[in-house]
């Protein structure tokens, strides 16, 4: 559904939301720069890991970090391990590391994708990027990976090739070994009567499933051509069958990208579950957007601002705690960094928020990290300790730079709530 907003906003859509290598741009110059808040004064007391740290094992830095528990759990991090340079586009690789203790300790990192024959570049470049160094004809982008671990044991990878193919690994023996890739980029074609897409990308984080067993996965496409009425979208896809087969959702938010989703629980009476939504955005009210679907296929609700979770165009981590006992009901975890001011080196002081009621309200929050700190994703043990495997910068980075570094490390925190 559309959100009425006025034709500055448009304009502020239409160039700085497009895609994550474009929202990565600061707003335009008429426009006022929103100024970071006061971080929560509750801080999350938390076991701190890092898993991944720039300059190491021959790769210049690791972004985009997703997370996920095993139906026998094992914790499993993955994120994109980025060769010769920090740009989105370039030589990059999907890598893991797997705990069997909790996350406590970890196994060395290793590539999981892609393993099948390197695929040509992308030709369509970010509007503002065409004169960077984005990698040359030879190199290859596998981007934004997307974990499903399903109740009944196997485990899901869906991941992407220079934002224009999708692919799908397996694992049956709790993330130890991968199959070979199998290319599911038709189900997001099945878009194209909406948004004629020359970019299109998987979360990042992780997706779900739901209790009836359905997959969903939660992505965003978008399109670079000049006046298009509409930029980018978010959409699900969704599979009844554990992933053999893959059916076309519907969008959900116009005019975002990177959404994050989680199944929620039905109440006892039967009312309750279904799916909700969350998704980055550029709108003037720099505050993530919501959408709820029963099936978390169609019949996605107009979206709507939650008030207390601010959006200064970064992903975000989002999942599910289920409730163990009458007096630890099942909680909404959300994670995002708390600004408003849009500009890279402002992102900082990720924060924990706490929803009693399906999404509606957030009203605690407890930081995470303060200072400079960005993407985030969550999972939750079975024991209920939740995880944050997020970028963080609060350690001083290998090479110096000359703003804020929120991508030193990828560090997983640890704890109960």
């Amino acid at each position: 559904m559309w959100i009425l907003i006025d034709f500055r906003a448009f304009c502020v859509l239409a160039f700085c939301t497009v895609v994550r290598p474009v929202c990565d741009i600061a707003l335009l110059a008429d426009e006022p720069v929103q100024r970071a808040m006061a971080a929560p004064a509750v801080e999350w007391d938390a076991q701190k890991t890092v898993l991944f740290s720039e300059l190491t094992d021959g790769f210049t830095v690791y972004r985009i970090p997703g997370l996920v528990v095993t139906a026998r759990g094992s914790v499993l991090a993955y994120c994109e391990a980025r060769k010769y340079s920090t740009a989105d586009r370039g030589e990059i690789e999907i890598h893991l590391r797997r705990s069997v203790d909790g996350g406590v300790t970890f196994d060395t990192a290793r590539q999981v994708a892609h393993r099948g024959i390197r695929l040509a570049r992308n030709p369509h470049v970010p509007p503002g990027k065409a004169g960077r160094d984005l990698g040359g004809p030879d190199e290859q982008t596998v981007n934004n990976p997307l974990a499903i671990a399903t109740a009944e044991g196997p485990i899901q990878l869906l991941y992407c090739v220079e934002y224009q193919r999708v692919f799908q690994i397996e694992s049956r023996d709790d993330g130890v070994t991968w199959s070979s890739p199998r290319e599911i980029t038709p189900v997001f074609a099945a878009f194209r009567d909406v948004l004629d897409w020359q970019v299109v990308a998987t979360g990042p984080g992780h997706a779900v499933q739901a209790a009836n067993g359905r997959l969903c996965v939660a992505f965003w496409m978008a399109t670079y051509a000049t006046g298009a009425r509409l930029p980018n979208a978010v959409g699900t896809i969704y599979s009844d069958d554990g992933g053999a087969t893959w059916h076309r959702g519907d969008v959900a938010i116009r005019n975002a990208v990177e959404p994050n989703i989680a199944a929620l629980p039905s109440d006892p009476d039967g009312s309750g579950g279904g799916f909700l939504l969350t998704a980055r955005n550029s709108r003037p009210e720099s505050r993530r957007l919501v959408s709820r679907s029963a099936d978390g296929a169609v019949g996605w609700s107009e979206p709507v601002f939650a008030d207390e979770l601010p959006e200064p165009g970064c992903m975000a981590g989002l999942v599910l705690a289920p409730g163990r006992t009458a007096e630890s009901p099942a909680r909404l975890l959300f994670s995002g960094v708390y600004t408003t001011d849009r500009r890279h080196s402002a992102r900082r002081d990720l924060t924990l928020h706490i929803s009693l009621d399906g999404g509606r309200t957030w009203p605690t929050a407890k930081l995470v990290q303060r200072g400079p700190s960005a993407y985030s994703d969550l999972a939750v043990l079975p024991d209920g300790t939740v995880l944050c495997f997020y970028e963080s910068g609060t350690d001083q980075p290998v090479k110096q730079r000359r703003r804020d570094w929120a991508y030193a490390n990828l560090t997983l925190a640890r704890g109960q709530l």
